[in-house]
């Protein structure tokens, strides 16, 4: 029986959509940012936190996280740690089983105090140093690009804003998203940004990213972890991609003054 051109169009199109359709494939990702307050129980000062806060990560299992408040080796570890310090990372990583990164901002203590960043598979990393230009404390930009499904690439970035000066940040996030969009990939903006909602830095990212709690509905406060009142911790995903937020949590967790964010979201690429 011979098979009509008709219908051997239709064959033709119909693979050609199967085909379209494999090429937008949809991955979700979990994403986790988590102000680690150097390492020590803030609610049983002089206790390290690094077992409690591998537990969360652990239940979790983010495919990224975001770490704030992190020290590496400095003399302030030891003090909970039974005289010896501590890279902060280096800990997580043995107790979670993820890929470790840390960004260095400050000299301090003996070691060093900055960002770190925890990914579920091996990643390309690097640091950028943002501006103070009203002084204070440094600041950095910790990211990591993650390339799967052959050629598809994500790029997870961990930060952590002045919490002195409103210059500062509006400074620190320009560069960042700057920076970040010009990758030409997805991406993802994770951390304590120190800025409220409605505020001059929030209103710049809102411009090219998209708030994920906000977007979901449910923008839950994220500090003091004991009667949160503000919420200072974000996941922002770009505009320029294809992010469907599919679910916003903020665990209930008090190893630290601040509370996680993890929020799980769908990317078509």
């Amino acid at each position: 029986m011979k098979t009509s051109p008709l219908k051997i169009l239709y064959i033709l199109l119909t693979l050609c959509l199967l085909a379209c359709k494999d090429d937008e494939s949809t991955t979700e990702f979990t994403l986790m940012t988590y102000n680690i307050y150097h390492g020590e129980h803030y609610y049983n000062r002089g206790e390290s936190n690094l077992k409690g806060l591998a537990s969360v990560i652990n239940r979790v299992q983010p495919d990224f996280i975001a770490m704030q408040e992190v020290d590496s080796m400095t003399v302030r570890t030891a003090g909970f740690n039974q005289g010896l310090k501590k890279d902060l990372v280096k800990e997580l990583e043995k107790l979670t089983r993820m890929h470790g990164l840390f960004g260095k901002a400050i000299d301090y203590n003996e070691g060093g105090y900055g960002e770190g960043l925890l990914s579920a598979e091996p990643v390309v990393s690097g640091i950028v140093h943002l501006p103070t230009p009203e002084g204070g404390e440094g600041r950095a930009l910790i990211y990591a690009t993650y390339t799967y499904d052959g050629n598809k690439k994500v790029t997870f970035a961990a930060t952590h804003l002045c919490h002195e000066y409103e210059k500062n940040r509006v400074a620190q996030i320009r560069v960042i998203s700057d920076f970040l969009l010009k990758l030409g990939h997805p991406v993802v903006l994770a951390g304590d940004l120190n800025f409220r909602e409605g505020s001059a830095p929030y209103n710049i990212l809102a411009a090219h990213w998209t708030d994920a709690a906000k977007a979901f509905g449910n923008p839950e406060n994220t500090i003091p972890a004991n009667a949160p009142k503000s919420r200072i911790d974000y996941i922002w995903v770009d505009k320029n991609s294809a992010w469907d937020i599919r679910s916003v949590d903020v665990p209930k967790e008090d190893y630290s003054d601040h509370m996680p964010v993890v929020v799980k979201a769908k990317l078509k690429q």
